[in-house]
Protein backbone atom coordinates (compact mmCIF):
# COMPACT_ATOMS: atom_id res chain seq x y z
CA UNK A 1 0.00 0.00 0.00
CA UNK A 2 1.24 3.63 -0.87
CA UNK A 3 0.45 6.38 1.93
CA UNK A 4 -0.40 9.58 0.17
CA UNK A 5 -1.16 11.21 3.74
CA UNK A 6 -3.69 12.61 5.66
CA UNK A 7 -5.88 15.52 6.61
CA UNK A 8 -9.08 16.50 8.39
CA UNK A 9 -12.33 17.81 7.59
CA UNK A 10 -15.09 18.67 9.07
CA UNK A 11 -15.94 17.35 12.72
CA UNK A 12 -13.83 14.56 12.91
CA UNK A 13 -12.01 13.21 16.06
CA UNK A 14 -9.36 11.08 14.22
CA UNK A 15 -7.26 11.45 11.77
CA UNK A 16 -7.64 10.13 8.54
CA UNK A 17 -5.38 8.70 6.12
CA UNK A 18 -5.85 8.16 2.11
CA UNK A 19 -4.51 5.00 1.03
CA UNK A 20 -4.24 4.26 -2.27
CA UNK A 21 -4.52 0.47 -2.83
CA UNK A 22 -2.14 -1.60 -5.10
CA UNK A 23 -4.18 -4.01 -7.44
CA UNK A 24 -7.26 -2.23 -6.63
CA UNK A 25 -6.91 0.67 -8.86
CA UNK A 26 -8.74 2.73 -6.68
CA UNK A 27 -8.59 5.10 -3.26
CA UNK A 28 -10.27 4.48 -0.11
CA UNK A 29 -10.07 6.61 2.79
CA UNK A 30 -9.60 4.89 5.93
CA UNK A 31 -9.64 6.21 9.43
CA UNK A 32 -7.28 5.76 12.39
CA UNK A 33 -9.57 3.73 14.58
CA UNK A 34 -9.45 3.00 18.37
CA UNK A 35 -7.51 -0.11 19.74
CA UNK A 36 -9.08 -3.09 17.54
CA UNK A 37 -8.99 -4.59 21.40
CA UNK A 38 -12.00 -3.11 22.36
CA UNK A 39 -14.33 -3.12 19.25
CA UNK A 40 -17.36 -1.20 18.85
CA UNK A 41 -20.27 -3.63 18.57
CA UNK A 42 -22.96 -0.62 17.08
CA UNK A 43 -24.27 -1.57 13.88
CA UNK A 44 -23.25 -0.59 10.82
CA UNK A 45 -25.99 1.75 9.13
CA UNK A 46 -26.39 1.84 5.45
CA UNK A 47 -28.66 3.95 3.58
CA UNK A 48 -29.23 3.41 -0.29
CA UNK A 49 -31.40 6.19 -1.62
CA UNK A 50 -32.23 6.46 -5.65
CA UNK A 51 -33.48 8.80 -7.67
CA UNK A 52 -37.15 9.20 -9.07
CA UNK A 53 -38.00 5.52 -8.52
CA UNK A 54 -41.70 4.91 -8.16
CA UNK A 55 -44.03 3.17 -5.92
CA UNK A 56 -44.63 0.73 -8.52
CA UNK A 57 -41.15 0.07 -9.62
CA UNK A 58 -39.99 -2.83 -7.65
CA UNK A 59 -41.09 -6.04 -8.62
CA UNK A 60 -42.11 -7.12 -4.86
CA UNK A 61 -45.40 -4.49 -5.04
CA UNK A 62 -46.48 -7.05 -7.82
CA UNK A 63 -45.43 -5.37 -10.91
CA UNK A 64 -45.08 -7.59 -13.68
CA UNK A 65 -42.86 -5.84 -16.26
CA UNK A 66 -39.54 -4.99 -14.38
CA UNK A 67 -37.20 -7.81 -12.40
CA UNK A 68 -36.14 -6.50 -9.07
CA UNK A 69 -34.87 -9.41 -7.20
CA UNK A 70 -32.19 -7.85 -4.72
CA UNK A 71 -34.32 -5.07 -3.61
CA UNK A 72 -37.14 -7.99 -3.19
CA UNK A 73 -34.63 -9.97 -0.98
CA UNK A 74 -33.94 -7.17 1.30
CA UNK A 75 -38.08 -6.75 1.22
CA UNK A 76 -38.30 -10.01 2.48
CA UNK A 77 -35.32 -9.79 4.68
CA UNK A 78 -36.63 -7.20 6.53
CA UNK A 79 -39.60 -4.42 7.37
CA UNK A 80 -41.67 -2.95 4.17
CA UNK A 81 -43.26 -0.37 4.52
CA UNK A 82 -46.39 0.66 2.21
CA UNK A 83 -47.00 4.04 3.12
CA UNK A 84 -43.61 5.87 2.83
CA UNK A 85 -43.67 9.57 1.97
CA UNK A 86 -40.70 11.62 0.86
CA UNK A 87 -40.47 14.39 2.12
CA UNK A 88 -40.95 16.50 -1.44
CA UNK A 89 -41.68 15.75 -4.34
CA UNK A 90 -37.80 16.32 -6.21
CA UNK A 91 -34.65 16.09 -4.90
CA UNK A 92 -32.49 18.45 -2.85
CA UNK A 93 -35.71 19.29 -0.34
CA UNK A 94 -35.74 15.32 0.00
CA UNK A 95 -31.90 14.91 0.91
CA UNK A 96 -31.83 17.57 3.38
CA UNK A 97 -34.43 16.62 5.59
CA UNK A 98 -33.14 13.13 5.35
CA UNK A 99 -29.76 14.22 6.48
CA UNK A 100 -31.17 16.34 8.92
CA UNK A 101 -34.33 15.10 11.04
CA UNK A 102 -36.00 18.66 9.93
CA UNK A 103 -38.84 19.78 7.20
CA UNK A 104 -36.38 20.85 4.54
CA UNK A 105 -37.42 24.47 4.48
CA UNK A 106 -36.43 24.65 7.94
CA UNK A 107 -32.72 23.56 6.84
CA UNK A 108 -32.90 26.25 3.88
CA UNK A 109 -33.17 23.42 1.32
CA UNK A 110 -37.62 24.45 -0.07
CA UNK A 111 -36.32 23.53 -3.77
CA UNK A 112 -33.86 21.92 -5.95
CA UNK A 113 -30.49 23.34 -5.75
CA UNK A 114 -29.08 23.70 -9.16
CA UNK A 115 -25.47 24.47 -10.99
CA UNK A 116 -27.57 27.77 -12.10
CA UNK A 117 -27.93 30.22 -9.00
CA UNK A 118 -30.30 32.23 -11.33
CA UNK A 119 -32.72 28.76 -11.48
CA UNK A 120 -31.60 26.99 -7.38
CA UNK A 121 -34.13 27.59 -4.95
CA UNK A 122 -31.96 26.40 -1.96
CA UNK A 123 -28.79 27.19 0.51
CA UNK A 124 -28.76 24.24 2.51
CA UNK A 125 -28.12 26.12 6.31
CA UNK A 126 -24.29 25.69 7.76
CA UNK A 127 -26.63 25.16 11.42
CA UNK A 128 -28.32 22.48 10.39
CA UNK A 129 -26.62 19.11 11.98
CA UNK A 130 -26.80 16.12 9.91
CA UNK A 131 -26.99 12.28 10.69
CA UNK A 132 -23.18 12.09 8.89
CA UNK A 133 -22.09 15.21 11.93
CA UNK A 134 -23.92 13.01 14.03
CA UNK A 135 -22.25 9.43 13.67
CA UNK A 136 -18.76 10.94 13.36
CA UNK A 137 -19.17 12.79 16.56
CA UNK A 138 -19.73 9.30 18.00
CA UNK A 139 -17.04 7.40 16.65
CA UNK A 140 -18.26 6.19 13.27
CA UNK A 141 -16.46 6.61 10.11
CA UNK A 142 -18.64 8.45 7.94
CA UNK A 143 -18.89 7.84 3.55
CA UNK A 144 -21.08 9.74 1.00
CA UNK A 145 -21.03 7.46 -2.57
CA UNK A 146 -22.90 9.05 -5.07
CA UNK A 147 -24.85 11.88 -5.67
CA UNK A 148 -24.79 14.93 -3.18
CA UNK A 149 -26.87 17.67 -4.32
CA UNK A 150 -26.97 19.92 -1.53
CA UNK A 151 -23.93 22.36 -2.56
CA UNK A 152 -21.47 22.58 -4.84
CA UNK A 153 -18.60 24.81 -3.01
CA UNK A 154 -17.78 25.38 0.72
CA UNK A 155 -19.21 25.74 3.58
CA UNK A 156 -21.62 22.95 1.70
CA UNK A 157 -19.16 20.33 0.16
CA UNK A 158 -20.16 16.95 1.90
CA UNK A 159 -16.72 16.64 4.00
CA UNK A 160 -17.83 19.79 5.64
CA UNK A 161 -20.98 18.06 6.33
CA UNK A 162 -19.74 15.25 8.36
CA UNK A 163 -18.56 12.70 5.93
CA UNK A 164 -14.88 11.65 6.35
CA UNK A 165 -14.82 10.28 2.45
CA UNK A 166 -16.91 11.69 -0.24
CA UNK A 167 -16.40 10.29 -3.56
CA UNK A 168 -19.05 10.63 -6.32
CA UNK A 169 -20.98 13.63 -7.83
CA UNK A 170 -22.15 17.02 -6.76
CA UNK A 171 -24.18 18.12 -9.22
CA UNK A 172 -28.31 18.31 -9.35
CA UNK A 173 -28.29 15.34 -12.68
CA UNK A 174 -25.73 13.94 -15.32
CA UNK A 175 -26.22 14.65 -18.77
CA UNK A 176 -24.30 11.41 -19.48
CA UNK A 177 -24.40 8.75 -17.39
CA UNK A 178 -20.92 7.96 -19.19
CA UNK A 179 -19.23 11.55 -19.13
CA UNK A 180 -20.43 12.26 -15.98
CA UNK A 181 -20.81 16.02 -17.12
CA UNK A 182 -23.74 18.92 -16.00
CA UNK A 183 -23.63 21.86 -18.57
CA UNK A 184 -20.32 20.88 -19.64
CA UNK A 185 -18.46 20.48 -16.20
CA UNK A 186 -16.87 18.05 -14.46
CA UNK A 187 -18.71 17.73 -10.31
CA UNK A 188 -17.25 14.11 -9.97
CA UNK A 189 -15.08 14.45 -6.79
CA UNK A 190 -12.87 12.46 -4.66
CA UNK A 191 -12.84 14.06 -1.07
CA UNK A 192 -12.77 17.78 -2.96
CA UNK A 193 -10.30 16.30 -5.67
CA UNK A 194 -11.89 16.69 -9.30
CA UNK A 195 -11.93 12.94 -10.65
CA UNK A 196 -12.49 11.52 -13.94
CA UNK A 197 -13.38 7.88 -13.96
CA UNK A 198 -14.56 5.73 -16.76
CA UNK A 199 -17.42 3.72 -16.91
CA UNK A 200 -21.64 4.18 -16.33
CA UNK A 201 -22.38 5.93 -13.42
CA UNK A 202 -24.41 3.66 -11.68
CA UNK A 203 -21.65 1.06 -11.60
CA UNK A 204 -18.78 3.20 -10.33
CA UNK A 205 -21.22 3.83 -7.66
CA UNK A 206 -21.97 0.15 -6.85
CA UNK A 207 -17.91 -0.40 -7.45
CA UNK A 208 -17.07 2.61 -5.04
CA UNK A 209 -19.28 1.40 -2.46
CA UNK A 210 -18.32 -2.78 -2.32
CA UNK A 211 -14.55 -1.06 -1.91
CA UNK A 212 -15.55 0.76 1.06
CA UNK A 213 -17.21 -2.13 3.08
CA UNK A 214 -14.17 -4.22 1.95
CA UNK A 215 -12.05 -1.53 3.06
CA UNK A 216 -13.51 -1.43 6.33
CA UNK A 217 -13.28 -4.97 7.03
CA UNK A 218 -10.77 -5.59 10.59
CA UNK A 219 -11.54 -2.14 12.23
CA UNK A 220 -13.38 -2.06 15.30
CA UNK A 221 -15.59 1.31 14.51
CA UNK A 222 -18.72 0.75 12.64
CA UNK A 223 -19.76 2.72 9.64
CA UNK A 224 -21.97 5.04 8.40
CA UNK A 225 -22.26 4.66 4.40
CA UNK A 226 -25.20 7.04 2.34
CA UNK A 227 -25.59 5.15 -1.03
CA UNK A 228 -26.80 7.40 -2.89
CA UNK A 229 -27.46 6.44 -7.17
CA UNK A 230 -28.61 8.84 -9.98
CA UNK A 231 -30.45 6.29 -11.35
CA UNK A 232 -33.31 6.04 -12.52
CA UNK A 233 -32.97 9.89 -13.16
CA UNK A 234 -32.91 11.35 -16.14
CA UNK A 235 -31.55 10.63 -19.06
CA UNK A 236 -32.75 7.08 -18.57
CA UNK A 237 -29.50 5.20 -20.71
CA UNK A 238 -29.33 1.59 -19.18
CA UNK A 239 -26.41 -0.70 -20.53
CA UNK A 240 -27.08 -1.85 -24.07
CA UNK A 241 -27.51 -5.39 -22.98
CA UNK A 242 -30.08 -4.67 -19.84
CA UNK A 243 -32.04 -2.96 -22.55
CA UNK A 244 -31.66 -5.99 -25.20
CA UNK A 245 -32.09 -8.51 -21.93
CA UNK A 246 -36.00 -6.24 -21.18
CA UNK A 247 -36.90 -6.34 -25.14
CA UNK A 248 -36.28 -9.99 -25.48
CA UNK A 249 -38.63 -10.97 -22.31
CA UNK A 250 -41.23 -8.31 -22.59
CA UNK A 251 -43.18 -8.53 -26.14
CA UNK A 252 -45.56 -5.20 -26.31
CA UNK A 253 -43.22 -3.13 -23.96
CA UNK A 254 -43.06 0.63 -25.26
CA UNK A 255 -39.10 1.42 -26.24
CA UNK A 256 -39.81 4.35 -23.52
CA UNK A 257 -40.49 2.07 -20.49
CA UNK A 258 -38.27 -0.86 -21.80
CA UNK A 259 -35.30 1.95 -20.97
CA UNK A 260 -36.69 2.60 -17.60
CA UNK A 261 -37.10 -0.96 -16.34
CA UNK A 262 -33.56 -2.45 -17.68
CA UNK A 263 -32.50 0.98 -15.69
CA UNK A 264 -33.41 -0.02 -12.79
CA UNK A 265 -32.95 -3.76 -13.01
CA UNK A 266 -29.41 -2.55 -13.76
CA UNK A 267 -29.87 -0.70 -10.35
CA UNK A 268 -30.97 -3.40 -9.09
CA UNK A 269 -27.99 -5.84 -10.05
CA UNK A 270 -25.81 -3.07 -7.95
CA UNK A 271 -27.63 -3.07 -4.70
CA UNK A 272 -27.32 -6.85 -5.27
CA UNK A 273 -23.41 -6.19 -5.49
CA UNK A 274 -23.69 -3.82 -2.41
CA UNK A 275 -25.62 -6.75 -0.29
CA UNK A 276 -22.93 -9.52 -1.30
CA UNK A 277 -20.00 -7.02 -0.03
CA UNK A 278 -21.51 -6.99 3.36
CA UNK A 279 -22.29 -10.31 3.43
CA UNK A 280 -18.44 -11.53 2.30
CA UNK A 281 -17.12 -8.98 4.89
CA UNK A 282 -19.12 -10.53 7.88
CA UNK A 283 -21.30 -7.33 8.03
CA UNK A 284 -24.70 -8.27 7.38
CA UNK A 285 -26.59 -9.29 10.38
CA UNK A 286 -25.14 -6.44 11.91
CA UNK A 287 -25.46 -3.59 9.63
CA UNK A 288 -28.92 -1.56 9.47
CA UNK A 289 -29.91 -1.92 5.76
CA UNK A 290 -32.36 1.57 4.21
CA UNK A 291 -33.76 1.38 0.98
CA UNK A 292 -35.92 4.03 -0.31
CA UNK A 293 -36.52 6.71 -3.06
CA UNK A 294 -36.27 11.11 -3.08
CA UNK A 295 -39.36 10.76 -4.49
CA UNK A 296 -42.15 9.26 -6.90
CA UNK A 297 -41.31 8.03 -10.75
CA UNK A 298 -41.32 10.42 -13.58
CA UNK A 299 -44.30 10.36 -15.61
CA UNK A 300 -42.74 11.05 -19.37
CA UNK A 301 -40.39 7.68 -18.37
CA UNK A 302 -43.76 5.76 -18.25
CA UNK A 303 -42.66 5.36 -14.37
CA UNK A 304 -44.78 3.07 -12.36
CA UNK A 305 -46.25 4.81 -9.12
CA UNK A 306 -49.13 2.35 -8.16
CA UNK A 307 -52.31 3.12 -8.52
CA UNK A 308 -51.42 6.38 -7.12
CA UNK A 309 -51.82 9.74 -8.54
CA UNK A 310 -49.62 11.79 -10.53
CA UNK A 311 -46.21 11.51 -9.87
CA UNK A 312 -42.75 13.43 -9.50
CA UNK A 313 -42.73 17.17 -8.86
CA UNK A 314 -46.28 17.20 -7.41
CA UNK A 315 -47.77 16.86 -4.51
CA UNK A 316 -50.32 14.23 -4.89
CA UNK A 317 -49.74 10.63 -3.71
CA UNK A 318 -47.92 9.52 -6.89
CA UNK A 319 -45.37 12.31 -6.31
CA UNK A 320 -44.98 11.50 -2.86
CA UNK A 321 -45.45 7.67 -2.19
CA UNK A 322 -42.11 5.72 -2.11
CA UNK A 323 -40.92 2.49 -1.98
CA UNK A 324 -38.99 2.09 1.23
CA UNK A 325 -37.94 -1.26 3.41
CA UNK A 326 -35.07 -1.87 6.23
CA UNK A 327 -33.05 -4.80 7.16
CA UNK A 328 -31.52 -5.85 10.24
CA UNK A 329 -31.04 -8.92 10.91
CA UNK A 330 -30.45 -8.79 14.17
CA UNK A 331 -33.83 -6.94 15.24
CA UNK A 332 -36.22 -6.56 12.43
CA UNK A 333 -38.16 -9.61 11.69
CA UNK A 334 -37.87 -10.90 8.11
CA UNK A 335 -40.99 -10.52 6.30
CA UNK A 336 -42.68 -7.89 8.11
CA UNK A 337 -44.91 -5.00 6.29
CA UNK A 338 -46.51 -2.11 7.99
CA UNK A 339 -48.90 0.80 6.76
CA UNK A 340 -47.83 3.15 9.29
CA UNK A 341 -47.09 6.55 7.89
CA UNK A 342 -43.48 7.71 7.94
CA UNK A 343 -41.04 10.15 6.23
CA UNK A 344 -37.89 10.46 4.71
CA UNK A 345 -36.76 12.56 8.11
CA UNK A 346 -38.09 10.29 10.26
CA UNK A 347 -34.62 8.06 9.48
CA UNK A 348 -32.79 10.62 11.31
CA UNK A 349 -34.08 9.90 14.87
CA UNK A 350 -35.12 6.26 14.04
CA UNK A 351 -31.01 5.36 12.94
CA UNK A 352 -29.64 7.96 15.86
CA UNK A 353 -31.71 6.00 18.67
CA UNK A 354 -31.06 2.46 16.79
CA UNK A 355 -27.05 3.20 17.17
CA UNK A 356 -27.43 4.46 20.89
CA UNK A 357 -26.65 8.08 20.13
CA UNK A 358 -28.94 10.72 21.89
CA UNK A 359 -29.29 14.47 20.33
CA UNK A 360 -30.28 17.83 21.99
CA UNK A 361 -31.22 20.06 18.90
CA UNK A 362 -34.88 20.32 17.71
CA UNK A 363 -35.95 18.09 14.92
CA UNK A 364 -39.57 17.35 13.25
CA UNK A 365 -38.47 13.51 12.66
CA UNK A 366 -40.56 11.00 14.52
CA UNK A 367 -38.51 8.16 15.34
CA UNK A 368 -40.20 4.52 13.92
CA UNK A 369 -37.96 2.16 16.20
CA UNK A 370 -40.89 0.66 18.06
CA UNK A 371 -41.74 -0.47 14.83
CA UNK A 372 -38.58 -2.18 14.32
CA UNK A 373 -39.17 -3.73 17.85
CA UNK A 374 -41.78 -5.77 16.48
CA UNK A 375 -44.28 -3.23 18.44
CA UNK A 376 -47.12 -0.94 17.17
CA UNK A 377 -47.58 3.03 16.06
CA UNK A 378 -50.52 5.36 15.65
CA UNK A 379 -49.87 7.88 13.20
CA UNK A 380 -53.75 8.79 13.30
CA UNK A 381 -52.58 12.15 15.23
CA UNK A 382 -49.47 12.93 13.40
CA UNK A 383 -49.67 16.09 10.76
CA UNK A 384 -47.25 15.89 8.04
CA UNK A 385 -46.10 18.43 5.37
CA UNK A 386 -45.15 18.51 2.25
CA UNK A 387 -43.80 21.44 -0.02
CA UNK A 388 -41.88 22.50 -2.80
CA UNK A 389 -40.57 25.73 -4.18
CA UNK A 390 -39.82 26.30 -7.71
CA UNK A 391 -39.46 29.40 -10.62
CA UNK A 392 -40.15 29.37 -14.21
CA UNK A 393 -43.57 30.16 -15.70
CA UNK A 394 -45.77 27.42 -13.89
CA UNK A 395 -44.68 28.19 -10.06
CA UNK A 396 -43.35 31.95 -10.44
CA UNK A 397 -40.82 31.34 -7.21
CA UNK A 398 -43.98 30.43 -5.13
CA UNK A 399 -44.94 26.62 -3.90
CA UNK A 400 -47.54 24.30 -3.91
CA UNK A 401 -47.80 22.27 -0.90
CA UNK A 402 -50.02 19.76 0.98
CA UNK A 403 -51.44 18.79 5.10
CA UNK A 404 -52.29 15.42 5.70
CA UNK A 405 -53.91 14.49 9.02
CA UNK A 406 -56.09 11.61 9.80
CA UNK A 407 -57.07 10.40 6.49
CA UNK A 408 -57.50 13.89 5.43
CA UNK A 409 -55.51 15.37 2.91
CA UNK A 410 -55.28 19.36 1.84
CA UNK A 411 -53.45 20.39 -1.12
CA UNK A 412 -52.36 23.08 -4.01
CA UNK A 413 -50.56 21.51 -6.74
CA UNK A 414 -50.16 24.66 -8.34
CA UNK A 415 -49.73 28.05 -6.89
CA UNK A 416 -52.48 29.44 -9.45
CA UNK A 417 -54.79 26.60 -8.66
CA UNK A 418 -57.41 26.61 -5.79
CA UNK A 419 -57.28 23.78 -2.95
CA UNK A 420 -58.16 20.81 -2.90
CA UNK A 421 -59.25 18.18 -0.07
CA UNK A 422 -59.13 14.31 0.03
CA UNK A 423 -60.30 11.60 2.09
CA UNK A 424 -57.48 9.18 1.62
CA UNK A 425 -59.03 5.93 3.45
CA UNK A 426 -61.84 6.29 1.02
CA UNK A 427 -60.52 7.74 -1.37
CA UNK A 428 -56.64 7.11 -1.40
CA UNK A 429 -55.94 7.88 -5.04
CA UNK A 430 -57.61 11.48 -4.95
CA UNK A 431 -60.47 11.40 -7.20
CA UNK A 432 -63.24 12.80 -4.94
CA UNK A 433 -62.75 16.33 -4.18
CA UNK A 434 -64.67 17.41 -0.94
CA UNK A 435 -63.37 21.10 -0.57
CA UNK A 436 -66.74 22.37 -1.15
CA UNK A 437 -68.29 19.82 1.37
CA UNK A 438 -66.00 19.77 4.00
CA UNK A 439 -65.28 23.32 5.41
CA UNK A 440 -64.70 22.88 9.05
CA UNK A 441 -61.80 20.48 7.46
CA UNK A 442 -60.43 22.83 5.27
CA UNK A 443 -60.28 25.21 7.79
CA UNK A 444 -58.40 23.54 10.11
CA UNK A 445 -55.82 21.96 7.50
CA UNK A 446 -55.29 24.87 6.36
CA UNK A 447 -54.82 27.06 9.19
CA UNK A 448 -51.73 24.56 9.87
CA UNK A 449 -50.71 24.56 6.55
CA UNK A 450 -50.44 28.19 6.99
CA UNK A 451 -48.45 28.23 10.43
CA UNK A 452 -46.04 25.89 8.29
CA UNK A 453 -45.31 27.66 5.19
CA UNK A 454 -44.85 31.17 7.51
CA UNK A 455 -42.44 29.11 9.45
CA UNK A 456 -40.34 27.78 6.60
CA UNK A 457 -40.37 31.73 5.07
CA UNK A 458 -39.45 33.42 8.69
CA UNK A 459 -37.43 36.15 8.04
CA UNK A 460 -35.99 38.56 11.02
CA UNK A 461 -38.85 40.46 11.79
CA UNK A 462 -40.88 37.35 12.66
CA UNK A 463 -38.56 36.25 15.04
CA UNK A 464 -35.52 34.19 15.28
CA UNK A 465 -33.99 30.95 13.58
CA UNK A 466 -35.83 27.59 14.21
Amino acid sequence: MHLSGYKRTGPLTCALTLLSVQGIGSEILLSRDNDPSTPDMRPNVLIILTDDQGWGDVSYTGTKDIRTPNIDLLASDGIRFSNFYANCPVSSPTRAALLTGRYQEYVGVPGVIRTHKENSWGFFSPRAITLADKFSENGYHTALIGKWHLGLESPNMPNERGFQYFKGFLGDMMDDFYRHLRHGKNYMRLNDREITPEGHATDLFTEWAVEYIHSREGFPSPFFLFLSHCAPHVPVQPPVEWLEKVHGRESGISDTRARLVAFIEHLDHGIGRVVDALKEAGMYDNTIIVFTSDNGGHLPDEANNGPFRNGKQSVYEGGLRVPALMVWKDLIGPGTVTGYKAMSMDLYPTLLEACGISYAHPIEGISFLPLLKGGSMDDSERVMFFSRREGGVNYGGLTIQAVQWNNWKLLQNSPFAPMELYNLKDDPYERNNLILSQPEVRKKLSGWLMRHIQKGGQVPWQGTEQ
